[in-house]
């Protein structure tokens, strides 16, 4: 593979995020003693941060990755959705079709971390579908960035509300008419809506939940097979790409099935991994690269950001060095 040519097609490509956007918020700091109150740990707050996060995590992953990224969802018109806003257009993307809406309230998860180790985390959500008016303009404003160009969509689902039957049919329907590639990284509630699309992305125990079926993995990896031709059968996706923690990654398609081992990595936090590989292997399928090379270069982004603590985005320059690497013989 040339790397060079590989990340000039990275460059070029344009794509829509579509999904649930939230906030994450950092309290980082040191603990060196129990609480005399509760058996709880003392977190002496050294620093606070904000970061982009649920779908806005994914876009955040493209720009690392080089690419244009339409950031598309709906928010709460609060304090907490002007920063997702400023956030995202300080990373580059376009936020047209991203909109704040007086209906909803945003997505916010706190972190609390301790010595490097995530101690609690505390959700503030609403988990109810968007109503009739936030879906006619979503709807409308993702007809408009199509007009203008874009590669592929990734539909990312954290069931908290945007993505709803009738605006999963409607968008993969206008996606399909322009032959725009559809990538799927799904969650419970909708598992089975998501029909036609190009690649769809679970890991091992959203497969397991969604097709209501109980294997170990990797001792009984003919269930594992059966397991994905039940998914094909049922959703018509072209490609299946499933996350397997420790063990790596698995693709396939009508031709070909591809394994790749996970490489050793110091793991700090699984969090945001698969935000991580849903952006790498959605860009890889529309620059050319082969499925066993999507498999191998999306697998390799994913570990990386387990090195770190809390969701965080690809390092670009990390990246690049260890593809080299990767294809250097």
């Amino acid at each position: 593979m040339n790397v060079n040519n590989l990340l000039e097609q990275f460059k070029s490509k344009k794509i829509m995020v579509l999904g649930d956007v939230m906030l994450d918020s950092y309290l980082v700091g040191d603990v060196s003693r129990i609480s005399p109150e509760a058996p709880v740990p003392v977190v002496q707050l050294q620093k606070k941060a904000r970061r982009l996060g649920g779908a806005a995590n994914v876009a955040k992953n493209l720009i690392a990755l080089g690419c244009q990224v339409h950031l598309s969802s709906v928010i709460g018109n609060d304090i907490e959705g002007k920063t997702i806003k400023e956030l995202a257009t300080k990373y580059g993307m376009n936020t047209d079709s991203l909109l704040l809406s007086q209906n909803t309230e945003t997505t916010v998860k706190t972190r609390i971390i301790g010595n490097n180790q995530q101690l609690i985390r505390i959700d503030y959500e609403l988990q109810n579908e968007i109503n009739s008016e936030d879906k006619k303009t979503l709807l409308q404003s993702i007809e408009n960035a199509f007009e203008n160009g874009v590669d592929a969509i990734i539909l990312e689902d954290y069931n908290k509300g945007v993505l709803c039957k009738d605006v999963i049919s409607k968008v993969i329907a206008i996606a399909r008419s322009k032959n725009i590639f559809i990538s799927v990284d799904p969650k419970m509630h909708n598992f089975f809506e998501y029909k036609n699309v190009d690649l769809f992305k679970p890991n091992l125990k959203e497969l397991k939940e969604g097709l209501n079926l109980n294997f170990n993995y990797p001792e009984q990896k003919e269930d594992f097979e059966s397991a994905i031709k039940e998914l094909q059968q049922k959703l018509h996706n072209k490609i299946s790409f499933v996350t397997l923690s420790e063990h790596g990654v698995f693709i396939n398609d009508k031709s070909n099935k591809h394994y790749v081992a996970a490489h050793y990595r110091n793991i700090a936090d699984v969090s945001g991994a698969g935000d991580t590989v849903i952006a790498t292997a959605t860009l890889c399928m529309i620059s050319d690269c082969s499925l066993k090379q999507t498999a191998e270069i999306s697998n390799l982004a994913g570990g990386m950001v387990c090195e770190k603590p809390g969701v965080v985005s690809i390092d670009s320059d990390d990246f690049v060095n260890e593809l080299r690497d990767l294809y250097s013989a």
